[in-house]
């Protein structure tokens, strides 16, 4: 199957910079010097969408942003793509996140869609609790991509969400793929990572991100980060050679 999206790493801004429009400069600009071109915000994030806009001020034709509506009131969401119409002019993606009244949300943002005001539709959502409204979602054939959690530590997604996309030819987007620093705690040493060094894997968060891009099924993955230089290392893991099965094995026993 052609991978829609990728297979790429992305940047994701859920804890990282927020208002910090320095910051966000620091860290997008390195992104986009390695390779990055996909960033992905909310207006559930403080101010990180804004400071993303900044960031990508004079490098916007460099960059896709994917970023959402967040509200139980219509007139709130419409305020808050409008909002990201001034700061972006265009979005690449836009999302539901989390679910939040999407059925209502949907008929608006394919109007939007029509209007060539946004590209592709998507949804979110990061409970496994949440996951059979989630298909139920995708099973209306009106989203285009779908953003969920994946890692050796958090696979509920592989029984039925993962199948489903790829039977509709909906792009994942994988969120949480270092289990949002948990993974990081305790990374293996370096001989134990040595036999992934023919894959390109110098550091456990590049095993991790390869091994949720090694699923064919997966076509963007958007760690998130507040340093310059992980960002750069991150990107690195979005290039071939992918994991066969006993990488992707050796990669969930480290995780434990």
């Amino acid at each position: 199957m052609e991978r829609r999206l990728g297979p790429v790493v992305g940047l994701g801004t859920w804890n990282t910079f927020g208002g910090n429009a320095g910051r966000a400069r620091e860290v997008v600009v390195a992104a986009l010097a390695a390779g990055i071109r996909s960033f992905d915000s909310s207006p559930m994030y403080g101010g990180a969408e804004a400071s993303l806009a900044g960031a990508l001020e004079g490098r916007r034709d460099q960059a896709r942003v994917l970023t959402k509506v967040w509200s139980n009131d219509p007139a709130e969401a419409r305020r808050q793509l409008d909002a990201q119409l001034r700061w972006y002019g265009r979005v690449e993606v836009e999302q539901i996140h989390n679910l939040v009244a999407w059925q209502e949300h949907l008929p608006w943002l394919e109007d939007e869609r029509d209007a060539g005001r946004i590209g592709r539709l998507g949804v979110t959502h990061y409970l496994p609790d949440a996951f059979d409204e989630l298909a139920q979602a995708l099973r209306t054939k009106r989203f285009d991509t779908v953003q969920l959690p994946l890692n050796p530590r958090e696979r509920a997604c592989e029984r039925v969400l993962l199948p489903l996309a790829e039977e509709l030819g909906i792009a994942v987007i994988v969120m949480r793929p270092l289990g949002e620093g948990a993974l990081l705690r305790r990374p293996p040493s370096a001989p134990e990572l040595q036999p992934l060094a023919a894959f390109g894997v110098t550091t456990w968060p590049q095993a991790l991100l390869k091994w949720a891009l090694s699923d064919p099924r997966v076509d963007l993955v958007i760690p998130a980060t507040s340093k310059p230089e992980r960002a750069a290392e991150n990107a690195a893991a979005g290039e071939p050679p992918w994991f066969g099965s006993e990488e992707r094995a050796l990669v969930e026993r480290l995780a434990g």
